[in-house]
């Protein structure tokens, strides 16, 4: 006979989040599924570190979307990780927004270390992509979780703000703990990932009660894969035209994903510039 006993439900409260996922456990899965839970299968994009810059970048990213919409046609929306500009203007985040809005889809973005003029000023992300700091959304029966990991301009040895703890805590009991969720950060999270926040735990521990799938996030520019319990954690090449891959890498792109049957499968499809330089 085994000498481990049956884990009680009182004990498995008890737990803190790092030892629920020590153990493997999905908290949001010890009690039974309600049988009215369903989620539907949809398609969407998810792109990481675009870094506009200059009026030069706006028919690259007109050939991004174009491609987009040909790689996916039924994708439903597009998730954008942070990084959508460079140095965090209004001409350049204008310019991004406009370009996307040409997919035809909602468009969901989380803001980037540089999407920040400065430290204390991200103002022109906040008007040109309004409450998109830390929120969530229903999609077909899917959650779907925006976060700001970002410490205003530093791109290392940052820490996740009190604000975004706070606010996972205030938020996340009125998630269901059994819908499949996706959640979009910026700074990786992924254990031993270039970059990864200083306190990204305390960010994880908050999802031990829910069904997260995925977790998609940007910032180092390479394609990363870590797993947590049921979830999977993904960077991804950047797509910009200014700006190269942090692993050496030279493809340029995007995710195409598949929700379907309340887990998420991607493929990496590389942009092909058609008479776009690559450099400034």
């Amino acid at each position: 006979m085994s000498g481990h006993r049956p884990i009680s439900r009182r004990e498995m409260l008890r737990l803190s989040g790092a030892g629920v996922l020590t153990l493997g456990l999905c908290p949001g899965r010890l009690l039974s599924e309600p049988t009215t839970n369903h989620s539907d299968d949809f398609t969407f994009i998810a792109v990481n570190d675009l870094h506009y810059v200059e009026p030069a970048c706006r028919p690259w990213f007109d050939q991004v979307v174009k491609q987009m919409k040909e790689s996916a046609p039924k994708a439903e929306i597009c998730l954008l990780g942070g990084d959508q500009a460079d140095n965090g203007t209004t001409q350049q985040l204008t310019a991004i927004r406009d370009a996307f809005a040409r997919l035809e889809i909602p468009v969901h973005a989380v803001v980037g270390n540089h999407d920040h003029i400065s430290d204390r000023d991200r103002s022109a992300y906040e008007k040109i992509f309004p409450s998109q700091i830390n929120y969530h959304f229903e999609h077909r029966g899917w959650q779907v979780i925006g976060l700001d990991s970002s410490q205003g301009t530093k791109s290392r040895d940052t820490v996740i703000s009190d604000v975004t703890l706070n606010w996972l805590d205030d938020n996340l009991p009125q998630l269901s703990p059994w819908a499949p969720t996706i959640v979009l950060t910026h700074f990786p999270l992924g254990v031993f990932v270039p970059f990864r926040p200083i306190n990204a735990d305390a960010l994880l521990q908050r999802f031990s009660n829910l069904n997260v799938q995925a977790i998609f996030s940007g910032h180092f520019h390479g394609f990363t894969e870590r797993h947590a319990r049921d979830i999977t954690l993904t960077t991804d090449r950047c797509c910009s035209r200014v700006r190269n891959n942090h692993d050496g890498t030279k493809e340029k792109g995007w995710f195409v994903c598949q929700a379907s049957g309340g887990g998420v499968t991607r493929q990496f499809v590389e942009f092909q510039p058609e008479a776009v330089s690559n450099r400034r």
